[in-house]
């Protein structure tokens, strides 16, 4: 995924391939939740930190022509078999100003040491009635702080307000024991949002139970 650092991805680039592509349910559940917000449309939509493109499929679906923008080399890789991509920093996207008419941002917040400055980016780029899906793990109830491991018993612990990257997690063979994460809890989301100068419109949850482990939201620029 695209960070405001070094590319953290360029060293498991090929495993991650490999590892989103065997999503299964979970990944459905994703694209299910990004497509629900996003909606139909058309004209390029920036996915953001786009990965391997393992999402592109989500917005070309409903009419838009899908973009992606990553800074690992190795993840763009792959992304390139999907869609076009640009190498780029989520932080300093390399797009005009009001150009676009939609953006997605999924499962890449927690690869980015300064999420509020993506979103700033985002207002910058979106054009006047352009549309912001962000879909990513619940930051209630995943990261560091959170043991699924006797699920649907989720235990969460009080390193919730640790802003801090951590590789620590309950799950020895995922993507974070690789990466690490920065967990960015619920309300500086939310505020980051406003900040950035987008309108929250509607916000979801997702899970295979009565605990959600995904998180979404759709935001308007209106001016």
């Amino acid at each position: 995924m695209g960070t405001t650092s070094t590319p953290a991805y360029d060293a498991h680039a090929d495993w991650y391939e490999s590892f989103i592509s065997g999503g299964g349910d979970y990944l459905r559940r994703v694209h299910a939740t990004v497509s629900d917000l996003l909606g139909a449309g058309e004209g390029p939509c920036l996915d953001i930190c786009c990965g391997t493109g393992a999402h592109a499929s989500v917005p070309a679906g409903l009419g838009w022509t899908p973009v992606g923008v990553d800074l690992s080399g190795g993840q763009l890789r792959h992304a390139r078999e999907r869609l076009p991509v640009l190498r780029g920093d989520a932080g300093a996207l390399p797009v005009a100003d009001a150009s676009l008419p939609a953006a997605m941002c999924v499962l890449a917040s927690t690869d980015l040491p300064d999420y509020p400055a993506v979103l700033r980016e985002v207002a910058r780029v979106l054009r006047p009635g352009g549309r912001f899906v962000h879909v990513g793990v619940h930051q209630c109830f995943v990261g560091a702080f959170a043991d699924w491991s006797q699920h649907p018993r989720v235990v969460v612990d009080a390193r919730y307000a640790d802003r801090s990257r951590s590789f620590d997690s309950w799950n020895a063979s995922g993507v974070r024991v690789r990466v690490g994460a920065w967990h960015l809890p619920l309300a500086d989301l939310i505020n980051a949002i406003v900040v950035a100068g987008l309108r929250l419109v509607r916000v979801v949850e997702a899970g295979p139970g009565g605990v959600p482990d995904l998180f979404g939201l759709l935001a308007l620029r209106d001016r």
